[in-house]
């Protein structure tokens, strides 16, 4: 290998130093995860911890949060205030310091603060130094200060404005840099109401608000039974087992353990575990203590009064959790978090202390409330039978689909590539159009897997009944990834699911039943991005040689209009008496189906993907997309009828905010 050249030679001079807040500016992803509609939110997070922490500590009652007009973002706090004095390390005032410097705050230990969400504390600085604008104003008896940064640096320097009215407390405002948030620099008002109604279960008894003032709207929060409260709201359209939840609070050592927890009449498990106010989604030691104490104490109750027989295997964790809503939230002073994200929670001993607190008090609760104990026993002993029965059936179905050529099903027209990330799969309503689908695909991408009619409403039936309907088998044998326990989202054969439905009401509802599926059975499909709507077209319009297809009906009046005004521009008569499509002078065709289009209409208006308009399903919000399923796949009638009567007339299922 040839000797590098003078000019190539590697020394100090090429090592970069970054001071201050030029790192976070450098690299913002390290900071805040993303540039984009995420890492902007996360810094009102940010912002919002350092006050939800002064209520958690006792100090603050309420926070409020402004969305500006300007495109700012004001978050202020009754708590004690940042504190203003000399530091005696820096030589700024505390503010300054905590503003300007990374890991300068009072959450690295000499008492600031007990339990905090902020972890890391790096949060504030991080915010300045990520927009162009940023004013910290402080309250301390009864006098203002105030500070003002540009892009992290000071522009306005520490001073004293006066009396105010406010005692004690602190407001941020800050700008976002449209340098460094390229995507977007506005502000979701939905994302903040959703953060902030969390925060108000999570810290019973703090009062929480926002306004949006681009929009005049506004929300406030305060729940007095904080996570009950939460159980309570996530039960909601939910038969519950039981009048009264659930809960316990109780220190253990340096830990406050807080667990509520209620069973309702559907199949699905749904817990939330947090740590400092810290939703952990992929749980950890609490968690494991929590689902531990839980499977010991019903398996104990139903022994100790007779509802398991002598020789009647355990209960498992899987038949103990089918309908059970719980949040579990542990509050300590060094929370050790798995990863910058803090998905999981690491603390080894808060294992043992939920473990604790749960299989004395939830143990009270059971003798306590035998009515509920032995239903909640009862529904577990249920889902222990349709376990054992859907175990039978899905080695049933294994045995079977080995010999239907690699496990697929026979009705599946299976692209040539083997490359998940080119191939894509069309799940298709009707054999008509499953013909025409594979007639006019790309066949070295693209499968075909027709359905006949509706498919079972999943959110009403046990995994037995599943795998009792042939139309989710194939589906479950097609993408290749199990279900139940032997789930596996890295098997996925396609990565792009495509429902593909007639655009009426029945092809919304079959969508809407595939969705509850996926969402219920297979939700990592949908959150790592691979699930998808194809939106086929209702009309067509033909101008002599020229077709052109569309998709809903704004559009065409739209476009219609818009020919007819061509036509008057170039001074031809218009009888404005007659039907739009007259009067433009075209031929126009609605399409009922997507079984009237044949193979080339289909592939240009549905399928090829330079043309092909197709509706990415995401879930913003899981709780809420929990509530919508709930609501119009589930067993209240009531529920279902408001939602429809009062979206009747925007009925579409893209609109839906799952």
């Amino acid at each position: 290998m040839a000797k590098q050249s003078s000019k190539d030679s590697y020394d100090g001079s090429q090592i970069q130093v970054l001071e201050g807040l030029e790192p976070v500016r450098k690299r913002p992803g390290m900071y805040i995860g993303s540039t984009g509609y995420d890492g902007l939110h996360h810094l009102i997070k940010e912002i919002a911890d350092n006050s939800i922490d002064e209520a958690i500590a006792g100090f603050a009652s309420r926070v409020d949060v402004y969305i500006l007009k300007d495109g700012g973002m004001t978050i202020t706090d009754d708590g004690r205030g940042i504190p203003i004095d000399k530091h005696p390390k820096t030589g700024l005032s505390t503010l300054e310091t905590v503003l300007t410097v990374l890991h300068a705050g009072g959450k690295f230990g000499g008492g600031g603060y007990k339990v905090s969400s902020g972890l890391h504390g790096v949060g504030s600085s991080v915010v300045n130094a990520l927009s162009t604008r940023m004013v910290a104003e402080v309250s301390q008896k009864g006098q203002l200060y105030r500070i003002e940064f540009e892009r992290g640096g000071v522009k306005a320097p520490f001073k004293k404005i006066g009396p105010t009215d406010r005692p004690t407390g602190t407001a941020i405002t800050f700008y976002p840099d449209e340098t460094i948030f390229k995507e977007t620099v506005e502000f979701d008002y939905k994302w903040v109401v959703n953060y902030i109604r969390h925060q108000a279960y999570l810290t019973k008894g703090i009062y929480v608000s926002v306004q949006d003032e681009r929009t005049d709207q506004r929300a406030a929060f305060y729940f007095e039974g904080g996570i009950q409260s939460y159980v309570k709201n996530l039960n909601i359209g939910k038969e519950v087992v039981g009048d009264n939840a659930f809960y316990v609070e109780r220190q253990v050592e340096d830990t406050m353990v807080e667990v509520a927890l209620q069973y309702n009449e559907t199949f699905i498990e749904t817990v939330k575990p947090f740590a400092n106010n810290v939703l952990t989604p992929d749980g950890g030691t609490h968690l494991m203590g929590f689902r531990a104490a839980l499977t010991r104490v019903i398996n104990d109750y139903a022994r100790k009064n007779s509802l398991l027989k002598e020789k009647e295997e355990n209960l498992t964790g899987d038949d103990i959790r089918e309908g059970l809503t719980a949040v579990i939230l542990v509050k300590m002073p060094d929370p050790q978090f798995e990863g910058q994200t803090k998905n999981k929670l690491g603390n080894p001993e808060v294992r043992r202390y939920v473990e604790k607190v749960m299989n004395e008090y939830f143990g009270y609760y059971l003798e306590e409330n035998p009515n509920v104990a032995k239903k909640i026993v009862g529904k577990a002993l249920l889902a222990a039978r349709a376990r054992r029965a859907a175990r039978v059936a899905r080695d049933n179905v294994i045995r079977k689909g080995a010999l239907d050529g690699m496990g697929l099903p026979g009705k599946l027209y299976d692209c040539s590539s083997k490359k998940p990330e080119e191939s894509e799969i069309y799940i298709v309503e009707g054999d008509s159009a499953a013909g025409s689908a594979k007639e006019g695909r790309d066949s070295k991408t693209q499968a075909i897997l027709p359905l006949r009619g509706k498919v079972l409403n999943t959110e009403r039936a046990r995994l037995d009944k599943m795998f009792a309907n042939k139309e989710i088998v194939a589906m479950i044998q097609a993408f290749g990834i199990g279900i139940g326990d032997s789930f596996d989202v890295s098997g996925l054969r396609y990565h792009k699911i495509i429902i593909m439905t007639d655009a009426d009401v029945d092809g919304s509802h079959i969508a809407t039943l595939l969705l509850t599926f996926l969402f219920r059975y297979m939700r990592e499909v949908i959150e790592g991005g691979y699930v998808y709507l194809a939106r086929p077209p209702l009309y067509s319009i033909n101008r002599g040689q020229k077709k052109q297809y569309i998709y809903d009906e704004d559009a065409l009046e739209s476009t219609l209009q818009s020919i007819v005004d061509q036509k008057e521009e170039r001074g031809t008569a218009v009888d404005k008496d007659v039907d739009l499509s007259k009067q433009a002078g075209v031929t126009l065709s609605r399409f009922k189906g997507l079984g009237e289009m044949d193979a080339d209409q289909l592939w240009d208006t549905t399928m090829n993907p330079e043309h092909r308009v197709l509706s990415q399903v995401r879930i913003d919000d899981a709780e809420q997309a929990d509530a919508i399923f709930t609501k119009l796949m589930g067993d209240e009638v009531s529920l279902r009828k408001t939602f429809i009567q009062t979206r009747a007339k925007n009925a579409n299922i893209e609109d839906l905010d799952i």
